[in-house]
């Protein structure tokens, strides 16, 4: 069933950083089987184009945009770009995050920054840009995706990555209220134990091997496996659909039940 039949998804962070499938990249896609014209944006063009390719060949809408999501002038160019293709955005959808580790004697002030605005400038400008489009049509969906890091200490050594997404958190509820009169929703999703290129690349540091890494998290998951990117997507689909259509204000845990386990 095409739930998302003609609407326009603008999705921040829908590239890959390597093969296989993260969360904004199954999302991108996730939006175009239920019917979405999708705009795919990543830092890296290539990784864009890799999932408006697969949008294509399933027959499906897709442009492909590069954008640093830090740089306000990338962010409105992508916007600008999104109306003069499709004239209008349904679905603001913000993947785009980063986890480095260390605590605070660790880090630099300029690591700090960075990832405060990875992680939180970035959605921030993309609201700006996005939300007075939403409030000129009336209506719009926006999902911010964040992580059980934002609510739970995940046993990582990351303290500006907590930080980061418990600001997520708590910037989407107050969109959620400000704009809920307007016609806008706004929900952030919180993925757990992941199973995605993601953790390669920013986690495995913190184990001997990647099997030390993969077999240490599938045991620590409640359900005794990770998530996968799908997983994120389907969520996102749900809030981004009618079926969704009382729900605004939500950090939504997708995490096989580890924010619920006492310790």
């Amino acid at each position: 069933m095409k739930t998302l039949e003609g609407r326009v998804a603008l999705v921040f962070g829908a590239g890959s950083v390597g093969p296989g499938w993260g969360n904004g990249k199954a999302s991108a896609v996730s939006y175009a089987r239920k019917g979405a014209l999708v705009v795919c944006v990543d830092v890296h063009l290539t990784a864009a184009q890799e999932t408006a390719s697969l949008i294509a060949a399933e027959q499906g809408q897709a442009i492909a945009l590069c954008c640093d999501v830090t740089k306000l002038e990338e962010v409105e160019a992508c916007v600008d770009t999104t109306l003069q293709t499709y004239g209008r955005i349904d679905i603001l959808h913000n993947n785009v995050g980063h986890a480095k580790m260390g605590g605070p004697p660790d880090l630099t002030e300029e690591d700090w920054r960075r990832e405060m605005d990875l992680n939180v400038t970035g959605m921030f400008y993309a609201c700006k840009c996005v939300i007075p489009i939403m409030l000129e049509q009336g209506k719009g969906v926006i999902t911010n995706i964040s992580s059980v890091a934002g609510i739970r200490y995940t046993g990582y050594p990351y303290s500006v990555y907590y930080a980061a997404k418990g600001a997520v958190n708590q910037f989407t509820v107050g969109l959620a209220l400000q704009y809920a009169r307007q016609g806008i929703r706004a929900n952030a999703i919180m993925p757990g134990l992941m199973d995605t290129p993601l953790i390669y690349q920013q986690i495995s540091s913190n184990y001997a091997s990647m099997e030390d890494m993969v077999k240490a998290r599938h045991e620590a998951a409640p359900m005794g496996r990770m998530g996968a990117g799908w997983d994120i997507a389907n969520a996102a689909v749900f809030l981004a659909s009618d079926d969704a259509s009382y729900i605004t204000g939500v950090c939504l845990p997708v995490d096989g039940g580890l924010t619920m386990r006492a310790g």
